[in-house]
């Protein structure tokens, strides 16, 4: 820079640290802060620092071009060559209403004589460089920018990498869960969040699982993609039906897939309905599993019951739950059966977990499930053949994998199976 840029900071400290808390423009930070492997090829900061460009990043780029809610969290910089040029100032306050409340405030100085490097926040970095060079106007936004010292010296690299280590290793990605709770502009995590409010059925109490491990103290799990067999209401959880619901909205408009831009009340509105109908559609047709769960206060008799583990129902199972809705998605993608025709094919299959299809991801034997990749996609291919198939091709293929994976014959007879091809 060959022009002198002064910023607003705020001088603050931790542990052994001394560090400053400024903001930037997105100009100022694209122009003034640089990567590792810009550095004059410094090997130490080349390993200590450059992760390279991943898809995250046109994440957060695509993020910054098109929300406009959009916020970056801060970046921590370090100051390449020592301490910043900072000069500390006092308020005007006569009556000394402000005592104090200056103390640590002051300017740095950007001059050129020193360099920065991105210690966290890389991705965002190259966002916002990439960014403003497609729309020049974010230049102009600003983010809070955390900077450091740090010495060319042995003692000052390995104090340096410690802090980054130490960042890295500390820092904690939001999970899918968490971001199907918390997200306000991905469709269908809206989505899923009102059905647990508003829908009669998946709003009861604990019928989809949010939590693995109950909030206590701040302290929780989120649900993943089990429900365990001892648990006493649950039909699904948070993330498996998110996913469900995105197969289902096969024909709904193609922005409801942006995670990072808010469709339109309407828009979602008419996403939810259509969602809510399809869903109660495949309660009824996979085995009517609502009014039985409702009979009872333990749900465990209808998944898993006990030392009858092979007549559960197979609807209460994630993977099941995820290879049907995977299967209804691409058959009705086939074009070849309506919605209607579809549910009324469903409604034929026997839901005993211990029968048909759902032996891909079943051992009867040991009355356990097998929830491999393989065998989840074992399932989705037999569905498709029992319910839709196009060809005896289709099905002969479908048999011959449950061989293979299985290591048993498919017990149910190709030619039974053939009285479902489609027209």
């Amino acid at each position: 820079m060959g022009i002198k840029t002064f910023i607003p900071a705020f001088r603050a400290s931790v542990g052994d640290w001394k560090y400053y808390i400024c903001v930037m423009k997105y100009a100022q930070v694209a122009n003034s802060v640089n990567f590792a492997h810009e550095m004059g090829g410094n090997k130490d900061l080349n390993s200590l620092i450059q992760r390279g460009i991943s898809a995250r990043t046109g994440d957060i780029e695509e993020y910054l071009l098109k929300s406009p809610h959009r916020f970056l969290g801060s970046l921590i910089v370090a100051c390449w060559g020592g301490s910043p040029e900072y000069l500390e100032l006092q308020m005007d306050d006569p009556d000394g209403y402000l005592s104090g409340v200056d103390s640590g405030f002051g300017v740095l100085t950007f001059d050129g004589s020193q360099q920065y490097f991105a210690l966290d926040g890389q991705h965002r970095l190259t966002a916002i460089k990439s960014a403003i060079k497609q729309k020049p106007e974010l230049g102009a936004e600003e983010i809070c920018v955390i900077l450091v010292s740090h010495y060319d010296t042995a003692q000052g690299r390995e104090r340096t990498q410690r802090l980054f280590t130490n960042i890295n290793r500390n820092a904690k990605q939001t999970t899918k869960a968490e971001n199907i709770a918390l997200d306000v502009d991905d469709a269908y995590a809206v989505i899923t969040r009102r059905l647990l409010t508003e829908h009669p059925f998946l709003s009861e109490n604990g019928r989809v699982r949010v939590f693995s491990k109950p909030p206590s103290e701040g302290d929780f799990t989120l649900a993943a993609a089990s429900v365990p067999v001892s648990d006493k209401a649950a039909w699904t959880t948070i993330g498996v039906l998110y996913s469900v619901l995105q197969r289902l909205g096969h024909d709904l408009p193609d922005g409801l897939d942006d995670e990072k831009t808010r469709p339109s009340d309407d828009v979602l509105e008419t996403a939810y309905e259509r969602l809510s109908s399809r869903i109660d559609d495949l309660l009824k047709a996979c085995g009517d599993v609502v009014p039985k769960l409702e009979a009872t206060n333990d749900a465990r008799t209808i998944r898993a019951p006990k030392g009858k583990e092979a007549n559960g129902h197979a609807f209460m199972r994630p993977v099941v739950q995820l290879a049907v809705a995977r299967a209804v998605e691409a058959i009705i993608e086939q074009g070849e059966v309506d919605w209607g025709s579809l549910m009324k094919r469903l409604e034929q299959l026997d839901w005993r977990i211990g029968e048909g299809p759902w032996l891909a991801v079943f051992n009867p034997a040991a009355g356990k499930m097998m929830t491999a990749k393989e065998n989840a996609d074992l399932l989705e291919q037999l569905l498709i053949s029992h319910v839709a198939p196009r060809s005896k091709n289709e099905i002969k293929r479908a048999r011959d994998q449950f061989k293979a994976v299985i290591q048993k014959s498919y017990p149910i007879a190709q030619e039974l199976m053939e009285k479902s091809l489609t027209p």
